[in-house]
């Protein structure tokens, strides 16, 4: 067989990402507070964009600048000691040393003060104890393995493999160590957390109290208490005291010291109800508007070929984000608009109405791709008239109504929700209870299992845990 080489032309179509289209679609899906993030980054890094500035609001700042020099001047002149006379609170002394250490002079990072954590409050507490340095060194140990909980997750051998003590030092060390604060630190189980509690209150010296805890809170927890009557022999108003007094202690003494910052959320669109219209308002707060630094347009002149190619870049780089920066805000808000034909209901009456909606039907609509529709409304958020919404909360499955219409998911979540919480307390709705109010109610079909479901999706308890004894 006779190997040749030979040339053969061939034509062939492929999708290629260039990185102007990448650029676009990063921003598509990019929260309004990471956008604002990412122009102020490019507003550092390429010096062909510069941010546009409102000549009003110059003229009214410089008003307003050339108002308070006139004032910061009168004060200065005022003779106010003398005009103050005996009533003057401070002394000359205090208002040179103001002058000398002006607040502003501080940094707005030092006037906060950072939360504590609770590897910091333990390690703290240890160093201020009569800790030794070998039950500190024991102590730092089983600091590093506690969860958020609070509560030890390392065995004994575990953390004698870590550090050569002997086990009868590291348990003295966690016995210390369940005495600080928060007490009940470090246990490994919540027997142990609440016993521990027990005792620093004083409570460890009634039987029944400690065998609730060591022996039947699993009983305690799934409501049954009549067996417990019995045992202890005593009465139902006894069992609630008891109840009413275990509630005080923490089992979780770890969750006040918990590391997870809050997550702060900025509307990306405003809906308006004006009139019988609703009004669209993109939220463009803090969100600098772009142009091109006529300077560097007109009077770099590029030496060589390499400095040529950097200012043609970075050109082309400044033109493409502002025209990705338009295509993301037009997208936006024809996403918005269509989500509010179709959702209309909801807008005007609340959550309860809300319809069965699919990308699919929005992205026909605005005649766009579901994948772009799909990348627009991740990480957005709109502020309705009846709260703050993700605007991947508007599209949810569909239920059949008898008539043959359809209901969303999401309106048969809420009106669990409803029904749930204007339940009597001590005769709680049960799954198929709440299918046949919603028969009723909607015309629905629904299973016991699938309300079962969504309850277990809004995270609320079964009948038999919500139900109140006392």
């Amino acid at each position: 067989m006779g190997l040749e080489l030979r040339q053969q032309l061939k034509l062939s179509q492929q999708l290629v990402m260039t990185p102007q289209l990448q650029q676009a679609i990063k921003l598509l899906q990019l929260s309004r507070l990471e956008l604002v993030e990412t122009v102020q980054q490019e507003l550092l890094e390429n010096p062909f964009l510069e941010e546009t500035e409102n000549e009003a609001v110059s003229e009214v700042e410089d008003d307003r600048s050339a108002t308070e020099d006139a004032n910061d001047a009168l004060v200065k002149d005022a003779d106010w000691e003398n005009y103050l006379g005996e009533f003057s609170s401070t002394s000359k002394q205090s208002h040179s040393r103001d002058a000398e250490i002006p607040e502003e002079g501080m940094s707005f990072e030092a006037r906060l003060a950072s939360k504590p954590s609770l590897e910091g409050h333990l390690s703290w507490q240890m160093r201020l104890s009569n800790f030794t340095d070998e039950e500190i060194a024991v102590g730092d140990v089983v600091v590093g393995n506690l969860d958020h909980n609070g509560y030890l997750k390392a065995s004994v051998d575990e953390i004698m493999s870590m550090i050569p003590v002997e086990a009868e030092l590291v348990e003295k060390v966690i016995r210390k160590m369940q005495l600080l604060d928060p007490v009940g630190i470090a246990a490994r189980t919540p027997q142990e957390c609440l016993l521990v509690q027990m005792k620093v209150a004083g409570f460890d010296s009634d039987p029944v109290l400690v065998s609730l805890v060591t022996d039947h809170l699993e009983d305690l927890e799934k409501h049954r208490y009549k067996p417990l009557v019995r045992k202890f022999k005593i009465s139902m108003e006894d069992l609630k005291s008891y109840l009413d007094l275990l509630q005080t202690l923490d089992p979780m003494p770890g969750t006040n010291f918990s590391s997870t910052e809050p997550h702060y959320v900025s509307p990306d669109v405003f809906v308006y109800k004006f009139g019988d219209e609703f009004v669209i308002m993109l939220n463009d707060d803090g969100l600098p508007s772009l142009q091109m630094n006529s300077f560097y347009v007109d009077n770099l002149k590029a030496s060589n070929e390499k400095e040529k190619d950097y200012f043609s870049e970075k050109m082309r780089s400044a033109a493409w984000l502002m025209k990705s920066l338009y295509q993301r805000q037009r997208t936006l808000y024809k996403v918005v608009e269509s989500i509010v034909r179709f959702q209309r209901d909801f807008f005007e009456e609340g959550v309860t109405k809300l319809k069965p909606l699919i990308l699919k039907e929005v992205a026909e609509d605005i005649s766009m791709h579901e994948s772009t529709v799909s990348r627009i409304t991740t990480n957005k958020y709109v502020s309705t008239p009846h709260g703050i919404f993700e605007l991947k909360f508007f599209f949810n499955s569909a239920l059949d109504l008898g008539d043959g219409s359809q209901v969303g998911s999401e309106s048969v979540k809420a009106l669990i929700k409803q029904l749930i919480s204007e339940e009597n307390p001590k005769k709680p709705l049960s799954d198929e209870k709440i299918g046949e109010i919603l028969k009723e109610k909607l015309d629905v079909n629904i299973a016991r299992r699938t309300v079962a479901k969504y309850r277990s999706a809004m995270g609320i308890a079964s009948s038999s845990k919500r139900k109140e004894f006392f």
